[in-house]
């Protein structure tokens, strides 16, 4: 799946194991949805869910999570020790890979009026899907709990985003939301617990007190002592790791404990991590240490060294990193896991897809492929050692094309399945119309999206391939020529899926903004891979 989003909802069941794998079930059999976790708790009676799935799957998981649990949990006889409003209590979608916050809120409020018409259920949004300032906070709409919302209803200021101000008690109401993605992150210290909570002080961004912040925006933190390890720990949570990235973290708290005298032995992640917060650590210690380094493994590995990230007990990515426990585009059935002569064949079958635009991203990542081939053919010969230092420059960028260019392929054939998703929305009331015309719209600028990433990437590989044109290895001048005019006709294919799919959309100044970029794009391939090819017709060997 090229899109996926993370959904946490938390039911309010901890005991009853057959209620928790009815929910669990629900949400597992959810096509396009994987149920990563389900973290039960007797004492809080609860029960967290994580999951999952592309925008349009969680939402549908998350409704036939809460359809099941409409039968199974009663609130009237519920008791825990954790706060609650409902019988699924809080649902937060959470952005992880290729999906904007907007795309979240999206998510919620789609989730949010689905469930409060076909339950007639209270729904309150919350966090960045909030409407009101006043609701942004989850303990906020929370307060009093389910005992209070009876009363609460009945205020104007407490009106339901969706559904009916009646109280329902076997239900309670639901907050939905969208929210960045949370880690709970541990720095190890050979320390005292109070040492700890000294340098947590210093780095989390409450501080000691409001005329004393900390220096890290997003970060929650507090010292204390792991007695089964028999060390301190920095505990701390990064609410939004695009704020503060990981590494940030580990070098601010070793940054203090040198000044202490702590030796600090490794770090700890609790729970699951975005493969982006890992690659951005990557890159800092890459580029501090300037080391060169492509596969993403190998980068992941640095990043494990780096911050001791087995320090306590092995640290398996396969097991810890979101996007490793899916099944990615390298699923079965997937375009690209086929072998090449049947990927042809599919082409060449009567069918819709795979088609010109699965074509377009296939020859596009072939392009930036061999231009990355000539310049690893290049990199590390003694007869080119003087050019090693631009090599480095140049060799990542075709390396990364390339990787996102092939995922092309799959994204390019399901790229319109948000539409047909939408098609298939209600239509019966004024407002049902609505909410599928704009899911229809939305679907097709998604649709439209994909093949303009692909011109958008190739845009950006011109530069290097003119620069690789000049100084790659002369040896495979064929190749950068192959390069050359494969990226082009990538391109080309990408310039009129996006016209042919441009008129469908009513937002007339997406259509021009569009309509003027991708122009632009096709000129500029024009242009450069015709540069490229005159380029290496005047070098000699």
């Amino acid at each position: 799946m090229s899109k996926l989003v993370e959904c946490v909802p938390n039911f309010s069941e901890g005991n009853n194991k057959a209620v928790i794998d009815e929910i669990g079930k629900a949400i597992s059999q959810t096509e396009g949805c994987v149920l990563l976790d389900v973290d039960a708790g007797p004492s809080t009676n609860r029960t967290v869910y994580t999951f999952v799935g592309s925008p349009e799957d969680a939402i549908e998981g998350a409704l036939n999570a809460a359809r099941r649990a409409f039968e199974l949990i009663d609130m009237a006889k519920h008791t825990g020790e954790h706060p609650r409003m409902g019988a699924l209590d809080v649902c937060p979608f959470v952005p992880v890979k290729n999906v904007t916050m907007e795309e979240c809120i999206h998510c919620a409020n789609l989730f949010g009026k689905r469930l409060a018409d076909e339950l007639s259920v209270p729904v309150y949004l919350y966090g960045k899907a909030a409407r009101k300032e006043s609701r942004r906070s989850l303990p906020a709409i929370r307060a009093g709990e389910y005992e209070a919302l009876a009363e609460k209803l009945q205020k104007v200021e407490w009106t339901p985003d969706f559904g009916p101000t009646s109280f329902v008690p076997r239900w309670g109401a639901t907050v939905t939301g969208a929210r960045t993605f949370l880690i709970a992150y541990n720095i190890n210290l050979l320390c005292t617990k109070e040492l700890a909570h000294r340098i947590a002080l210093n780095i989390r961004e409450q501080g000691r007190a409001k005329d004393q912040p900390g220096r890290l925006k997003q970060v929650q933190g507090m010292g204390w002592y792991l007695d089964e390890e028999n060390i301190a720990q920095v505990s701390t949570n990064l609410l939004d790791f695009e704020t503060t990235p990981l590494h940030v973290v580990y070098e601010e708290v070793c940054k203090d404990a040198k000044d202490l005298n702590l030796p600090v032995v490794g770090s700890q992640l609790v729970g699951l991590i975005p493969k982006k917060a890992m690659l951005d650590a990557a890159e800092f210690y890459i580029k501090k240490d300037n080391l060169f380094i492509l596969e993403e493994d190998h980068k992941i590995r640095l990043v494990i060294n780096r911050l001791g990230l087995d320090s306590l007990s092995p640290f398996n990515p396969k097991e810890r990193i979101i996007e490793y426990m899916v099944e990615d585009n390298r699923e079965s059935g997937s375009l690209m896991s086929l072998p090449l002569y049947t990927f042809v064949e599919k082409v060449g079958a009567r069918s819709a897809t795979p088609g010109g635009g699965s074509v377009s991203a296939a020859m596009a990542s072939l392009g930036a492929a061999l231009g990355l081939m000539v310049g690893l053919m290049t990199y590390g010969k003694r007869q080119f050692e003087e050019l090693d230092p631009v090599m480095r420059k140049l060799i990542p960028p075709f390396h990364q094309a390339m990787k996102e260019l092939v995922v092309m392929v799959d994204t390019d054939a399901s790229a319109f399945s948000g539409y047909m998703a939408a098609m298939k929305l209600p239509k019966t009331t004024p407002e049902e119309k609505e909410r599928r015309t704009a899911a229809m719209q939305l679907g097709l600028k998604n649709a439209v999206g994909v093949p303009f990433s692909l011109a958008e990437k190739v845009h950006s590989l011109w530069p290097f391939l003119r620069e690789m044109a000049q100084y790659g290895n002369l040896a495979c001048k064929s190749d950068i020529q192959v390069a050359a005019k494969a990226l082009e006709a990538g391109v080309f294919g990408a310039y009129f899926n996006v016209v042919t799919n441009l008129k469908d959309i009513t937002d007339e100044g997406f259509k021009k903004q569009m309509q003027e970029k991708v122009s632009h794009f096709l000129e500029e391939s024009k242009k450069s891979s015709a540069f490229v090819l005159g380029q290496l017709e005047k070098r000699k060997m």
